[in-house]
């Protein structure tokens, strides 16, 4: 049974997400343009997504741990950057090689600055350095995962709303997080999977670092171990699978 402590987040999340995209939809800063872009299928979608969900996980998280709430934010920030300022080169392997050459890329600046607000927000919401740790790599982690599924309209709402659910289940700040980021997810995801709004980096990341931080919150040493192992493997196959996924299918 979910008690009332849970769904308010989930409710402030959604309420604050759909307002959020309405406005922006309504009066979108710089012009209509420049919030337009070309998804797999060539159609034109909108941008207002991502600072929606950014927002609306973001004060969700922010109410129940203000170290939560500073990660998807920053998350978001991150990924709004890489959606202005980023190039063709995808994958990590891409990026730390332009590095290595001197180049600092916008990927680059969204893969350290994510990292380094995942182990900000890791050593607030952890006691021990091991713990702390973990946390870092869970919550960038999931970061990662969640932009890494958003290939395809609604895949990385769906899958955001597929991996929280279990999170409802638990007592305390765990399940609160978990009903913030899903009340962000669920507010998108019919435009999402309608072909009218995209979330970009900048949705995808923060759903994904929210999503990260409810699971630090759930669980203990094992529980954040096990976690960050399977992120740090879906990471290593990451540039294969995306290309796999972007691959169209006859």
């Amino acid at each position: 049974m979910i008690d009332k402590r849970t769904c308010r987040p989930l409710l402030l999340a959604a309420a604050f997400t759909r307002a959020g995209q309405a406005v922006l939809r309504a009066a979108p800063p710089g012009g209509r343009a420049r919030w337009e872009r070309t998804n797999h299928a060539g159609r034109a979608v909108g941008l207002y997504a991502g600072p929606a969900v950014t927002v609306g996980a973001g004060i969700a998280a922010a109410r129940v741990h203000p170290a939560a709430g500073a990660a998807v934010l920053a998350a978001g920030a991150c990924g709004a950057y890489d959606d202005v300022a980023g190039d063709h080169r995808r994958g990590f392997r891409a990026h730390l090689r332009a590095l290595r050459d001197g180049e600092i890329t916008s990927g680059a600046v969204k893969l350290f600055g994510i990292a380094a607000a995942g182990l900000a927000a890791g050593a607030v919401l952890k006691e021990r350095p091991a713990d702390r740790l973990l946390a870092g790599i869970v919550i960038a982690g999931s970061a990662h995962l969640v932009n890494l599924l958003d290939v395809r309209p609604g895949r990385a709402a769906g899958a955001v709303l597929a991996l929280g659910a279990p999170g409802l289940l638990r007592e305390g700040p765990g399940a609160r997080l978990a009903a913030g980021v899903m009340g962000a997810a669920a507010a998108v995801l019919p435009d999402d999977a309608g072909e009218r709004v995209m979330l970009g980096d900048t949705g995808a990341h923060a759903l994904g670092a929210a999503l990260g931080a409810a699971v630090v919150a759930g669980n203990r040493r094992a529980g954040l171990l096990a976690h960050a192992v399977a992120l740090v493997a879906a990471a290593c196959c990451g540039d294969r699978v995306s290309d796999l996924a972007r691959t169209p299918r006859g």
